[in-house]
């Protein structure tokens, strides 16, 4: 099985460099302003969008993001129009990979077979699902697996390496590494520190390792992209757009354009990166 998300690192390793993962809330403001902001992306420099899937509980994500999850609700969004919104993305962009990220709560809901289906469908490449463990992989893991989905797992600090091949077993696309304990959006990345952890983990993978949390300069997206696979940025590209929403939380002319002009900016800082000796 190859997806988009192993096309686009095998392109990247060629041309010897870093991905850029962006990370943006599904229907945050509203679904038309969200699809617009997914469609800016890769022009703007993304490498692999991720896309949250709003949940009501979403005890991993810091304030912003849980804004935008709850902007997102309000505005109507659903697991079923997130899958929606990726099926009229790729009306325009079949290579860029599209990873759903969020809460097992709405897929169980929703039927694991039948969400797995209607995702490959959409053109879904893979899955992060952030409260589900290794242990737990018979419920989703190895379902998407089959299904031609990548399901990509989370490691953090405190992933010892006794805890790594288990948190590695059935983990393919990439290795989301979470370069700061507690929740996203709430400290900085120190690249040194991120350098050894990453190292560490590839001494248990093949795959490639992209580094998330605390990265929100062009100068800190370029210092993680020299220690690893991709750099990936959610909470500052989420603050850029509510930073234009009007009193009421609706998006204004800048919205879009707010988001796309950052991700230009650390898109550079991640292609200026001298790519890490494999």
């Amino acid at each position: 099985m190859s997806t988009r998300i192993d096309a686009r690192f095998t392109e990247l390793a060629k041309q010897g460099r870093s991905a850029f993962v962006t990370y943006v809330m599904a229907g945050d403001p509203d679904p038309t302003t969200s699809l617009e902001i997914i469609k800016a992306l890769p022009k703007a420099g993304a490498d692999i969008i991720e896309l949250g899937v709003p949940f009501t509980d979403p005890m991993a994500d810091g304030p912003s993001i849980q804004a935008a999850g709850l902007r997102a609700l309000k505005a109507g969004m659903t697991l079923k129009k997130t899958l929606g919104m990726v099926r009229d993305f790729r009306k325009d962009d079949d290579v860029t990979p599209l990873v759903l990220m969020g809460y097992y709560n709405p897929i169980y809901i929703y039927g694991v077979d039948k969400f797995l289906a209607d995702a490959k469908t959409a053109g879904v490449d893979g899955l992060i699902i952030v409260d589900l463990p290794p242990e737990e992989d018979d419920e989703l893991c190895l379902p998407a697996m089959k299904a031609g989905l990548n399901f990509i797992r989370l490691a953090t600090p405190t992933t010892d390496d006794k805890r790594l091949p288990a948190v590695l077993a059935n983990t393919s696309g990439f290795v989301y590494y979470v370069s700061i304990t507690g929740i996203t959006g709430s400290a900085s990345a120190d690249s040194n520190v991120v350098g050894e952890a990453v190292a560490r983990i590839k001494r248990h993978t093949r795959l490639p390792v992209c580094v998330g949390f605390g990265i929100r300069t062009p100068d800190a997206a370029r210092a993680i992209a020299e220690r690893a696979n991709g750099a990936v940025v959610g909470t500052a590209l989420v603050d850029a757009l509510r930073g234009t929403l009007d009193a009421e939380g609706r998006a204004t002319g800048k919205s879009v354009a707010a988001v796309a002009d950052l991700v230009t900016a650390l898109a550079q800082g991640v292609r200026g990166a001298k790519q890490a000796a494999e």
